[in-house]
């Protein structure tokens, strides 16, 4: 009888064991099990160099969603982008959203301006105004190889 009462605390553990390991794969994964608490908008991009899927959507300097996806539009030659914002977080049709990087050599996050004037962008909707990230080894290789042009002002004497 002894041996029956050890195996199943044995067993119990290994099953409460098995449901903690669940329980954090879905925390950490960020998997959502009942439902999404997250809506998509869209955003077209000349570049998303750095932009990277998982990073942080911040709207004054909250984050407030991630990317989920990134595409190309082959019609356009553009990068669109898909954005996950947290439900209840209002995006304006008049929003802007740039490619900013955390730091000099950080990582990359998107940033919205929600605007506010116009209408209430919906699920699945797009973001018209945005501006690329600046390219900073480009701008290093341009001031360090001379290729900056500076105004030339002429002298009247």
């Amino acid at each position: 009888m002894k041996k029956y009462t050890m195996e199943t605390v044995v067993g119990i553990f290994v099953v409460i064991g098995l449901l903690c390991v669940a329980y954090m794969t879905v925390k950490l994964g960020k998997v959502s099990l009942f439902g999404d608490n997250y809506y998509s908008l869209y955003a077209r991009f000349g570049s998303v160099s750095g932009l990277r899927v998982g990073n942080p959507i911040e709207i004054g300097g909250i984050q407030v969603g991630r990317v989920e996806q990134m595409s190309m539009d082959q019609e356009r030659q553009m990068a669109v982008v898909e954005l996950k914002i947290k439900k209840g977080i209002k995006v304006y049709d008049d929003a802007s959203v740039s490619i900013k990087t955390a730091g000099l050599i950080g990582d990359k996050f998107v940033k919205i301006d929600p605007g506010g004037a116009g209408d209430i962008l919906k699920p699945g909707g797009a973001i018209t105004e945005t501006t690329s990230p600046v390219d900073i080894e480009d701008l290093i290789s341009k001031y360090a190889f001379g290729d900056i042009k500076k105004d030339d002002k002429k002298e009247t004497k």
